[in-house]
């Protein structure tokens, strides 16, 4: 598992970017796949997930059904994958819970004000950072006692521009919004179509977002397949399935 130095600093705060080393998983999923979604053995995932809530000290890990959106909640007490709300970030002030988001390629972010005691994790796609997860996830934060200028916010591993290819389309929309964002793209080898700077758009949400502090792991999922899993590298070798990986952070009594 990766650490990042702007939350290990923080008292009572725990926290891990797990890669794929560790787990009981196999095959395409070798070893520690947390995907509830995927089609691995579910009772190794199951093992897997417990082996990551016990390494940051608690009793389970939650995440979200998890689809590209604005939505953050707030997590008072474990659920299970049955009942689990559609968010894409969780916020908690509740020792104990380990709280995740499961990535492969999209931005896995981290967040704290260890001042306040209270935590995220969120998941932002290149859609949920466009459509404002980060801010939705920072602004569930202050309603639950942080502080914009007392968060530290860790962007983990993702999908790095010169791995991340996008087509016409995709340039137009971010074109649209706002000029300024061309800043995000440089040429693609192939006509019309561009390479795209994840990580710096989501550091430019967080920017925005008025977060106090802000680390990049520089970290891309796509080149180093004996840390990471991603689902664009799966897909360019038509592997049948990817595993997932997991942020998490949890907050000690």
């Amino acid at each position: 598992m990766i650490l990042a130095p702007a939350l290990a600093a923080l008292p009572r705060i725990r926290h891990a970017f797990f890669t794929r080393e560790g787990g009981v998983s196999q095959g395409v999923y070798a070893t520690m796949n947390g995907g509830q979604g995927s089609k691995d053995d579910p009772a190794h995932v199951a093992e897997n997930r417990r082996r990551m809530a016990a390494s940051l000290g608690a009793a389970s890990l939650v995440t979200a059904f998890q689809h590209h959106s604005a939505v953050a909640v707030v997590a008072t007490e474990p659920w299970t994958r049955e009942h689990a709300p559609r968010a894409d970030a969780v916020v908690t002030k509740t020792p104990g819970i380990a709280i995740g988001v499961t990535v492969a390629d999209c931005g896995p972010v981290l967040l704290a004000d260890g001042k306040a005691g209270v935590i995220a994790a969120a998941h932002a796609g290149w859609r949920g950072a466009f459509d404002g997860i980060v801010e939705a996830t920072v602004a569930k934060m202050e309603a639950l006692g942080a502080r914009r200028e007392n968060i530290a916010a860790v962007i983990g591993p993702l999908i790095r521009q010169p791995s991340y290819e996008v087509g016409p389309e995709f340039i137009a929309r971010f074109r649209a919004a706002d000029d300024s964002f061309e800043t995000f793209f440089r040429p693609a080898a192939r006509d019309g179509h561009a390479l795209f700077d994840l990580p710096g758009f989501i550091a430019l949400r967080l920017e925005q977002a008025g977060v106090g502090q802000m680390q990049d792991l520089g970290l891309d999922t796509y080149s180093d397949d004996t840390r990471f899993y991603s689902y664009r590298r799966t897909t360019h070798r038509g592997e049948t399935d990817y595993g997932r990986l997991i942020a998490a952070i949890a907050l000690q009594p």
